[in-house]
């Protein structure tokens, strides 16, 4: 890891020591996570009720800058600037920001409607994962409990598309231990106690990722 993330790393286990024990799990996830990004993968994300807000936290967090500045690829700016007006060029390139590519399944209300309705709404997000998920890609499961059907099936059939399975959970990992290939489960059980983990913790994570991907000065 670069040292400005080595440095925060450090920060989050100094500000939150009951988690220090996962640093083994966050440092195998920055380095898969960051690779399969430059391989070309994405990130998916899911979870239920508050969970599913820290889904699209995420995200939103992945998508633009969330703590540096973030470069735009210079092969994509000349392309651009080939193709519009110098006017749209300066105005585009004045508000686009180097992105890490996310997509929150909880977001697909359609989707979601309909293949709840017609099929199964515990099957829905692994029918996302099954459409949207190639090799080098990464799924994000949250689940209190670990115990969430959907998110549980979800990561059962990442497993067979080569997702890679990066499960936030409450202390037990419940059933969506067995399906993880990193497990970041937090030192608590009750719901609102996990999800307070939760956030500290996925904060770390997008913070890590973009200094990783976008800090080459730091």
């Amino acid at each position: 890891m670069k040292n400005k993330t080595e440095v925060i790393l450090n920060e989050f286990k100094e500000k939150y020591p009951m988690m220090a024990y996962l640093e083994g799990e966050l440092r195998r996830l920055v380095e898969e996570v960051v690779n399969r990004i430059q391989l070309g993968g994405k990130i998916l994300v899911c979870g239920n009720g508050g969970s599913a807000s820290d889904s699209e936290h995420i995200v939103g967090e992945l998508l633009k800058e969330f703590y540096i500045k973030r470069v735009v690829d210079e092969d994509f700016k000349e392309r651009l600037k080939e193709d519009v007006s110098e006017k749209d060029f300066d105005y585009i390139m004045g508000c686009l920001q180097g992105a890490i590519p996310a997509v929150s399944l909880v977001a697909q209300t359609g989707f979601l409607t309909a293949y709840g309705n017609d099929v199964s709404f515990d099957m829905s997000y692994a029918q996302q994962v099954y459409a949207y998920g190639k090799k080098n890609d990464v799924l994000i499961g949250l689940s209190t409990s670990g115990n969430a059907a959907n998110t549980c099936y979800a990561a059962k059939v990442a497993k067979a598309k080569d997702v890679l399975v990066v499960s936030l959970t409450g202390e037990t990992g419940g059933e969506l231990k067995k399906f993880s290939d990193i497990l970041l489960n937090v030192p608590a059980q009750e719901t609102y106690k996990v999800q307070e983990y939760h956030l500290p913790l996925y904060h770390f994570i997008c913070r890590a990722l973009e200094f990783e991907m976008f800090g080459e000065s730091l």
